[in-house]
């Protein structure tokens, strides 16, 4: 699923409105006319970045460019690549003092580029109590979750004096022993003086405790909202602390409203570290909110990102901040905009041509998920992208709302040319194999989410689509038995911007148990490193700059423990990123 698209993501958008906007407006930032920008931010000073030049060697390279797929050496100048091959010919190159780094038999490969997650929200879940499962954290039974707050209050006394709120990320009841959701008592056990928000791992909902629900108003009285639930104790009428979708967006941006614009930023500088502590040098915000690109630029105005960062205002709700340039001004672009169809197929929300496997509690056997929207609006939407000339990033999990991008898209291309536009399906989980050739045949790039197959894998062959279907989620080999190009994304925060588990994920399919969710969906490591390297800089219109190590290019490295095209497939998960760097500077070293 895609947690910006949720209510948690809504109620940030407008606790940033209404708290902190106003005052924070970066002066001088109008989008349209970014033109010729510097593309980042870069802290060595000049003289230093020109006069010393920087040779990486001593271990493979791996160049993910197909005319020269490995060398012996990388020569870097300043921001830029310089030369790629021997060593020799490389070192003959340079224009002064060399400084050499050792890689001491560690792998370079161009840094990572995220074709689809949510930075600020990464922010949130870095800075908040991890409740996430294993494998990314400890949340797998109540007292774990309850533990976990704990702590986390414990060393973070003045962040909960300043905000009054204790806030955590990404309880999973379907992987905690007790299979059930927390409710307001076991957050009550935490404490009952100061207000506690946790949020579930799909971001659709979540649970408060009992001061949490006072503040937000929430009483035995308070009705049910369009479009969601605040669910009861056995009396039928006392809130038990969780929280359904616009139940959760009204009590959430209650309780959030209370973050001033420096907790944004806190986020956001948080979030571009997370990011580049897992090989990423280039991230995006999948679905900016009103406010939250104006404040992304203050962040970089500031300096306080490390990566560059592709900003994708919400269509609906963020037209006004729509205005894409293809450079960046201090580390942050508009990329185009976004549009959500649909939900998430392990939320049961997704919209499908044929029936959930097991239908959710309440629904009959015939329930296939919904829309978020109108079939006029997504059709709208798209129209309004190709009419302007924007990129369109369009979330579509279920194959009933593949089947309404493919509509939208070819009404838009008869009516306004194909051009070069790179629409792109976000997810595309349940596309159909049939529904492939029109994507190809439209152009539309694929954003797939084979990290999906690890982590909710054994739920979608069991629960959500049942064998036959669960077997072909993300079809990655289908599409490239096409032609077609794809990219392989995290969607963090619903699971960690790992870059070594999408890799792994998208080379093994093995799922928790592992089982292998659709082995003819497999790929090659070569193929799953393109995904997420030189084809989503193809996918932002970036493939002269990045996504592979060669002259002329910035010169944006991961370091990894070994080659993942010389380790075996199951072996992939245990590659660690040593360091991130960004146009040549060091931006994340693991200790």
């Amino acid at each position: 699923m895609c947690v910006a698209c949720s209510p948690f993501s809504g109620a940030l958008g407008i606790a940033l409105s209404r708290r902190s906007l106003l005052k924070h407006t970066v002066a001088g930032v109008a989008w349209a006319g970014v033109t010729g920008a510097t593309r980042g931010f870069v802290c060595r000073s000049a003289e230093a970045t020109e006069s010393v030049d920087t040779l990486y060697a001593g271990g493979p390279i791996v160049t993910i460019n197909d005319s020269q797929p490995t060398a012996e050496a990388v020569l870097v100048r300043g921001r830029r690549i310089v030369a790629v091959g021997a060593r020799g010919e490389v070192e003959s190159h340079a224009k002064g003092p060399i400084e050499t780094v050792d890689l001491e038999g560690r792998a370079l490969l161009p840094g990572f580029v995220d074709p689809h997650g949510h930075v600020v929200m990464v922010g949130l879940q870095a800075l908040a109590a991890n409740l996430l499962p294993a494998p990314d954290g400890e949340g797998n039974s109540i007292p774990a979750l309850q533990r976990s707050l704990r702590d986390w209050s414990a060393k973070n006394g003045k962040t909960i004096e300043r905000y009054g709120v204790i806030i955590g990320f990404g309880y999973d009841d379907s992987q905690i022993e007790e299979q059930r959701h927390p409710v307001r008592a076991d957050l009550d056990a935490v404490s009952s003086d100061i207000p506690i928000l946790i949020v579930h791992q799909s971001g659709h909902l979540g649970v408060l405790n009992s001061k949490a629900l006072d503040e937000a108003g929430v009483t035995k009285s308070t009705p049910n909202p369009p479009g969601g639930a605040f669910r009861r104790e056995a009396d039928g009428a006392t809130p038990n602390g969780v929280c359904e979708e616009a139940a959760f967006f009204a009590a959430a941006g209650k309780l959030l409203g209370r973050l001033d614009a420096q907790a944004y930023l806190d986020m956001i500088k948080a979030g571009a570290a997370f990011y580049a502590s897992f090989g990423y040098t280039t991230v995006q915000e999948g679905r900016a909110m009103p406010g939250s690109a104006t404040m992304l630029a203050k962040a970089g105005e500031a300096g306080l990102l490390d990566v560059d960062v592709v900003v994708y205002p919400d269509i609906f709700q963020s037209l006004k901040e729509i205005a894409p340039s293809r450079d960046y001004r201090n580390r942050v672009r508009i990329g185009g905009a976004k549009a959500t169809i649909d939900g998430s197929p392990q939320g049961k929300t997704a919209f499908l041509s044929k029936p959930y496997y097991k239908p959710p509690e309440g629904q009959g056997p015939d329930y296939r998920g919904y829309a978020a929207i109108t079939k006029e609006q997504i059709v709208d939407a798209v129209d309004l992208a190709y009419a302007n000339g924007w990129q369109v990033l369009t979330h579509a999990n279920g194959d009933a709302a593949v089947d309404w991008l493919i509509e939208a898209v070819g009404a838009a291309t008869a009516k306004h040319g194909p051009g070069d536009r790179r629409a792109v399906l976000i997810h595309g989980q349940a596309a159909r194999l049939d529904q492939l050739p029109r994507l190809k045949d439209l152009a539309i790039l694929p954003s797939f989410f084979p990290m999906h197959t690890y982590y909710w894998g054994d739920w979608h062959r069991n629960s959500v689509l049942g064998p036959e279907r669960a077997e072909r989620i993300s079809p990655c080999n289908s599409a490239r038995k096409l032609g077609m190009i794809f990219t392989s994304h995290h969607d963090a925060p619903v699971a960690n911007p790992d870059a070594i588990r999408v890799l792994s994920a998208t080379v093994t399919r093995a799922t928790r148990s592992g089982y292998v969710l659709g082995p003819e969906e497999r790929v090659d490591t070569l193929t799953a490193l393109k995904a997420m390297t030189i084809w989503p800089a193809v996918q932002y219109f970036e493939e002269a700059s990045k996504g592979t190590i060669e002259p002329g290019k910035l010169a944006d490295f991961v370091i990894l423990s070994a080659d993942p095209l010389a380790v075996k497939p199951e072996e992939l998960i245990t590659l660690k990123v040593v360091e991130t760097i960004k146009e040549g500077r060091s931006v994340y070293k693991a200790t």
